[in-house]
């Protein structure tokens, strides 16, 4: 075996803006495509426990205990959601990266069930469908703005990175005061969802590193996650003000 096959991740240290056309396209095209695995892999995972008698015993342990006891269920979430980033970020172990991207789709999987399973009892007909359609479509449309005009929007990291201190900071409070959040703070997180797409699609092209396809699929993962979760509130929320 030499050297080249013995090294999987030799070109990790390639940005893949700066590769060759066949390894960029080759990158872009695994991303989707491990994109498109994680999303489908959700799917089955809510299809499976929105049908069996785990979603009412999941939402009943995770909201039952009160708004604290959700504040406890968002921080260990989010511990998960840091392991399974590093995970898939790993640069010795292919292994190591998809137990990252596994990690995280059932950790999404998870935390929906009370959302989705209120969703299915109490919301709209097909409320969940029309999300989930809505979500492909923002997600498509702002993809395009990002490969037609290849912009670089890596500048709004700081940004972001800001207001999801903030919103979780409102999110924390909320839970341990008691207010509610509201439609205002709704739409807020659906343009924070939007520019995580912008961010996440622009880095694919010009920032992650050929190799680095299941961290960049998990990236997109999370964003369009955010968004569809902020899209479902939308519609239950207006559909509640009729």
């Amino acid at each position: 075996m030499n050297s080249t096959e013995a090294n999987p991740y030799r070109t990790w240290g390639l940005v893949a803006a700066e590769a060759d056309a066949g390894e960029r396209a080759s990158f872009i095209r695994q991303t989707y495509l491990h994109l498109c695995g994680a999303i489908l892999a959700f799917i089955a995972l809510e299809a499976v426990l929105l049908n069996s008698p785990l979603a009412e015993r999941m939402t009943e342990l995770m909201v039952g205990n009160g708004r604290v006891g959700w504040l406890v269920v968002l921080g260990a979430f989010i511990g998960v959601s840091w392991l399974a980033n590093s995970w898939a970020s790993s640069s010795t172990s292919t292994a190591t990266q998809y137990l990252g991207l596994s990690l995280y789709v059932v950790a999404e999987a998870v935390i929906f069930v009370p959302l989705l399973y209120f969703a299915s009892v109490v919301g709209p007909e097909n409320v969940i469908v029309i999300a989930g359609l809505l979500t492909a479509f923002i997600f498509v449309a702002l993809t395009g703005v990002v490969f037609i005009t290849g912009a670089d929007f890596s500048f709004l990291r700081t940004l972001l990175s800001i207001s999801v201190l903030a919103a979780f900071g409102v999110i924390a409070c909320s839970l341990l005061f008691g207010f509610s959040l509201g439609i205002v703070f709704t739409g807020f997180m659906l343009l924070l969802a939007g520019g995580y797409i912008l961010y996440d699609t622009s880095n694919v092209l010009h920032h992650y590193r050929v190799g680095q396809h299941v961290a960049a699929s998990l990236a997109l993962f999370a964003s369009v996650a955010l968004m569809f979760w902020y899209l479902l509130q939308l519609l239950m929320s207006l559909n509640n003000r009729r």
